[in-house]
């Protein structure tokens, strides 16, 4: 039987506000257990929330970036559970009225397939607090640091049809959130993560019962998850078995999805609108200051590089990946760079060196200033591009400007042409039996032969000479 696979996934994207959604408690990373939950985010008794102004501004944000229906009118509502690291013994979030309606999302698969994902809904609401099992001694801990945290959950529809296609959707919201500058996406910090709910069907059939992956935080687990679910769905179907609508857990140690709970629908959380905070009314003039200050986004800049920059799609795609990357290209250009030879640059060699180091393109040692000033000297002839390599690792190691390290360590080129004349006629005088095997071979041949001479005359001006000229006078001086 031909199986399909059906995927929706909800995104939780933690927003970058400096207090939580309902106090004023901090959102810092790495703070000591604890230390970061005040009496709003226990739940204490005779505490009110009041709601996060910037929380709001961050979703309409969103709203506008993926052409979504902005809800002028949202409610939050108490989602009612029990669980340790629930202090309140429910979760304020939004149920019927979400901020952010429907919307969609394009996203561009690696063999340049183009789909639309359609977006549900995004909705506000803040996250729970941690368990901790490690180091207890088979006790539980709870850290309420992130009690309060605010989220903007992200719900898809169910339109994906292939683990891949659910990382190129989760990678793209990933790449919005990060242009919009709602959230910095640290996956491994959990400030983005997803949940899967993945069912399988005969082509043609109604929706399978589905399973859901919970709290995936790497594109690469969440790949391998949705594949062995999907695996584990049509074994279990195919041998007479049924799928159980129920929460699983990955353990990447193991790569398999095991169960934790039986799948809650939506009236076991007993959902009801939060009686101590109003309704979300936004005005005109509250959504234009919202928006007023929204960057270019990366589909239209992507598009933009190609025209104005004459990229091809590969490499506007690639450095359009995350807002500081493009950047970084921008002011290359601007510093004098020439745009083709700016992009190959700044996809190679800088970004070969960044990965290296494990850095991220703000930590570069090179800037895009000192990048474009390497790249003018190439561009006049003042260094070969082999050159170039070497000035660039010098750079890279601190040893200041591209003009500064050129001049300290005479790699300037030879481009006088007396000066290279001497030493292409001291390699051709030295390789006579070459130089006749040259001219009586056909001119495919010579192509390839070409090639030694010119490395016999690179190796003499210690790879000095300009490659140009040096072509130009060696067919000149072995043409029969």
């Amino acid at each position: 039987m031909q199986w399909e696979t059906v995927i929706g996934l909800e995104i939780h994207a933690q927003l970058a506000t400096r207090s939580k959604i309902f106090s004023g408690a901090a959102t810092a990373f790495g703070a000591a257990p604890n230390t970061q939950a005040c009496a709003v985010d226990l739940g204490l008794p005779g505490v009110l929330p009041v709601l996060n102004r910037e929380a709001v501004v961050m979703a309409v944000r969103f709203s506008a970036a993926i052409g979504a229906d902005l809800e002028r009118r949202s409610v939050f509502a108490r989602k009612n559970y029990f669980y340790p690291d629930l202090p309140k013994g429910y979760q304020i979030s939004q149920f019927e009225l979400p901020i952010v309606g429907r919307g969609r999302v394009e996203i561009l698969l690696d063999d340049g397939t183009a789909r639309t994902i359609g977006v549900t809904r995004a909705h506000l609401e803040e996250d729970a607090g941690k368990s901790l099992h490690e180091d207890f001694h088979g006790l539980t801990g709870i850290d309420l640091n992130r009690a309060g945290t605010p989220l903007l959950e992200i719900v898809s529809e169910p339109d994906m049809r292939s683990a891949r296609e659910a990382v190129a959707y989760a990678r793209k919201i990933h790449q919005i959130v990060r242009y919009l500058g709602i959230c910095d996406g640290n996956m491994q910090e959990g400030s983005f993560r997803a949940d899967a709910n993945v069912s399988v069907r005969p082509f043609g059939a109604e929706l399978g019962t589905r399973a859901e992956l919970k709290n995936i935080n790497s594109f690469r687990f969440l790949e391998r998850a949705i594949n062995f679910e999907v695996e584990r769905q049509i074994d279990l179907l195919e041998s007479g078995g049924t799928v159980v609508q129920e929460t699983r857990l990955y353990d990447p140690d193991r790569d398999e999805t095991r169960s934790m709970r039986s799948k809650e629908e939506a009236n076991d959380y007993r959902y009801f609108p939060d009686p101590d905070l109003l309704p979300v009314e936004l005005d005109d003039e509250f959504v234009a200051a919202a928006i007023a200050d929204m960057p270019e986004l990366p589909d239209v800049r992507r598009v933009r590089f190609c025209e104005e920059y004459a990229l091809g799609q590969t490499d506007a795609v690639q450095l359009t990946a995350n807002r500081e990357l493009a950047d970084y290209y921008e002011a290359t250009v601007r510093a004098g760079g020439d745009a083709r030879l700016a992009a190959n640059w700044v996809t190679g060699e800088l970004a070969g060196a960044l990965n290296r180091e494990g850095m991220e393109i703000g930590q570069s040692p090179v800037s895009a200033m000192m990048l474009g000033g390497l790249l003018q000297r190439i561009s006049d002839n003042t260094i070969s591009g082999k050159i170039a390599k070497q000035v660039f690792d010098a750079m890279w190691g601190g040893g200041g400007s591209a003009d500064e390290i050129i001049q300290s360590q005479g790699l300037k080129q030879i481009t006088d042409s007396g000066a290279l004349e001497e030493i292409v006629n001291a390699v051709v005088d030295e390789n006579r039996s070459q130089v006749d095997a040259y001219r009586q071979a056909d001119e495919k041949k010579q192509a390839k032969m070409l090639g030694f001479f010119v490395g016999r005359v690179m190796q003499a001006s210690k790879g000095k000479a300009n490659p140009k000229q040096v072509n130009e006078l060696l067919r000149r001086k072995l043409a029969p």
